[in-house]
């Protein structure tokens, strides 16, 4: 499944996550980590655990969880709190390289095993630049784990980690240190083979700028974006979602080529299109079907 929304729920909020039921987002990462102040995360630990089990039919909504880094003494208690409640993934955070997930990957199968759950089940999800090391090993997830769903990136806590005090210029846009974050994790995500994964967008309010950050982010090649606050899922889904203009395109390039087969470039509306657009039809395509499933 193509997660074009992810958002963020308190992991020791119940009213935050009763709510987060009806709400847009594609999959919920319920929080154990930054959203969670210390003398609660035993408390959210179970608390998770029993909304995890307490809605197993994920075909309109995937729950996913994140954990602590794995670095610290927090990360094994929360995976064996919450796995037996089978969540769709786990999002790791403060990554180094691909060790960390592919260490994830091997205590999710202990887990899993103890659990009766299905082998390789559980999907990660890594936030892939959040420290300095990070910048220079994210070719390390080339064929790292069979379990990585995509990678996404952060500004936030690699601004702490370069010593900036703004990740942003006075314009609003992303300074070059987070850019090249960026690129690098679309680069690496499209090396891989995984789902690209767009960062948060942190000024809530403004759901204009989180629009048109998220258009953009499709545009470079994105497949979703990560949500902070409720009513930042529908804008998101709305921007990676194929418009009717696009589907049309899109199936007169797949079409025009099953028509002229062996064509390497074929004309349309007086521009030349080749292989790599076909594939991005292709892509757009089945990204659209695989939405109406769901919405089924």
């Amino acid at each position: 499944m193509t997660l074009r929304s992810m958002l963020f729920v308190p992991g020791d909020s119940e009213r935050k996550m009763e709510k987060a039921i009806t709400n847009e987002a594609d999959a919920l990462i319920l929080d154990l980590e930054d959203s969670v102040s210390p003398d609660r995360t035993a408390v959210a630990r179970g608390m998770v655990a029993e909304y995890l089990k307490e809605r197993s039919d994920r075909t309109k909504q995937q729950l996913w969880v994140r954990i602590n880094p794995l670095d610290t003494d927090k990360a094994m208690p929360d995976l064996a709190g919450v796995m037996s409640g089978a969540p769709d993934g786990i999002v790791l955070p403060k990554t180094y390289s691909a060790r960390e997930a592919v260490a994830l990957a091997n205590s999710l199968a202990a887990l899993e095993a103890r659990d009766g759950l299905v082998i390789g089940s559980t999907k990660i999800l890594a936030v892939a630049t959040e420290t300095a090391e990070s910048l220079f090993t994210l070719n390390s997830f080339i064929g790292a784990t069979d379990r990585l769903y995509g990678m996404t990136w952060g500004a936030e806590d690699l601004a702490a980690a370069l010593g900036a005090s703004n990740n942003r210029l006075p314009d609003g846009s992303y300074d070059g240190p987070y850019l090249l974050a960026r690129t690098l994790c679309l680069a690496a995500c499209r090396a891989a083979e995984v789902m690209p994964v767009d960062t948060v967008f942190t000024d809530f309010r403004n759901i204009e700028g989180l629009e048109e950050e998220a258009r953009q982010a499709r545009r470079s090649g994105f497949f979703g974006k990560v949500a902070i606050h409720p009513a930042q899922s529908e804008p998101i889904n709305r921007a990676f979602t194929p418009s009717a203009d696009e589907i049309v395109h899109a199936q007169r390039i797949v079409d025009v080529f099953e028509q002229n087969p062996g064509a390497g470039t074929v004309g349309i509306d007086g521009m030349m299109i080749d292989m790599p657009h076909l594939k991005q039809a292709r892509a757009l395509l089945a990204l659209s079907k695989a939405m109406e499933a769901r919405d089924d």
